[in-house]
């Protein structure tokens, strides 16, 4: 079990009634039911603890390598995680865990793991118990990076926050639940990445961040989009565009997207809905696009484009390579 930081590893202080970190060392006293799982619980926490605002690929990268470590040890992994980014973190760490063939679980909580209310106790346990869980022959349930959150569990690079305020925080708008948390814990196999026993984990530390998101809306001026496509330390621009991939039809954007392209920048259109696909044939209005070489992000989470054009540039490979990749499925990010 990992702990990065976040609200669920919090206590209040009694005197200023602010939120601090408490020694998570100290977990089984605040959650002592997780003695009866019976396993052999190991806890690793991020000395200072990070605040998931503040997460960063470097952040990815030390995950990386205490699973890479670790990996021969454990039959699992439970990272703890502040709710903000996590979603960006899953997202990461599905494409840098190259080969993964155990569970890594993100979770957390929206209230304090101490407060009377909390959700972050029924999210760890649960959490613990996914990680842990086998198929009859011995082989991991779920060999894959999650989040589980609120009685569903996720497939972390379909998966983005959708509120601030309630306990069900995380949605997974274009991929089917991998289990569902209620009485008893029912995992939906057909939605499961398959165990391959001849995998090899392969961990990757290099995240290129010389992106940029950037989002459509109407009356957008020419100067603006100029300005971040001829930025020459700007190598990838997420394109969130209207509906299923449209954009204005206007010849100076047509211009500025295929100039960017030609510069070998890459571009890629994912849409502002939270449910759907990018479909740049459907409409003129997006068909133009496609003559500008830009990439479709099909049905793909902001978080899960903008990790994995950072994972492929972070590995060096050439415009034509990362275009084939970004139309492909790496690991289960995107439907195709």
């Amino acid at each position: 079990m990992i702990y990065t930081g976040g609200t669920i590893g919090m206590m209040k202080n009694s005197e200023t009634g602010a939120l601090e970190n408490f020694n998570f060392e100290k977990l089984l006293e605040y959650i002592p039911e997780i003695k009866e799982f019976n396993l052999n619980i190991h806890t690793i926490a991020f000395a200072p603890p990070i605040d998931s605002s503040d997460i960063s690929p470097d952040s990815w990268c030390e995950l990386v390598k205490i699973i890479y470590s670790n990996y021969k040890q454990y039959d699992g992994f439970v990272i703890l995680h502040g709710t903000d980014t996590m979603a960006f973190t899953a997202s990461a760490l599905s494409f840098m865990l190259e080969g993964l063939m155990k569970p890594v679980i993100l979770t957390g909580s929206q209230l304090p793991i101490g407060a009377l209310r909390t959700d972050g106790k029924e999210n760890l346990l649960t959490a613990i118990e996914i990680a842990a869980a086998k198929n009859d022959d011995g082989t991991p349930i779920v060999p894959e990076v999650c989040i589980f959150f609120h009685e569903k569990l996720m497939r972390g690079n379909r998966t983005t926050k959708v509120s601030a305020e309630n306990f069900d925080a995380f949605k997974s708008n274009n991929y089917p639940l991998l289990a569902h948390s209620g009485i008893e814990l029912q995992f939906f196999k057909n939605n499961i990445r398959a165990y391959n026993p001849d995998a090899v984990l392969t961990p990757h530390y290099k995240m290129d961040p010389n992106i940029v998101i950037f989002s459509l809306f109407p009356g957008i001026q020419p100067c603006t989009i100029e300005k971040i496509l001829k930025e020459k330390d700007i190598k990838g621009v997420i394109f969130r565009t209207f509906g299923s991939g449209n954009a204005p039809q206007k010849e100076w954007l047509v211009d500025a997207l295929t100039n960017a392209s030609k510069s070998g920048k890459i571009i890629v259109n994912i849409t502002q809905c939270s449910t759907g696909s990018v479909r740049m044939d459907l409409y003129e209005t997006g068909q133009q696009l496609l003559k500008s070489n830009i990439i479709s992000g099909y049905d793909s989470t902001v978080e899960a484009s903008l990790t994995k054009l950072m994972f492929l540039l972070g590995e060096g490979r050439n415009p034509n390579e990362i275009r084939h990749y970004m139309n492909s499925s790496i690991a289960g990010e995107v439907t195709i």
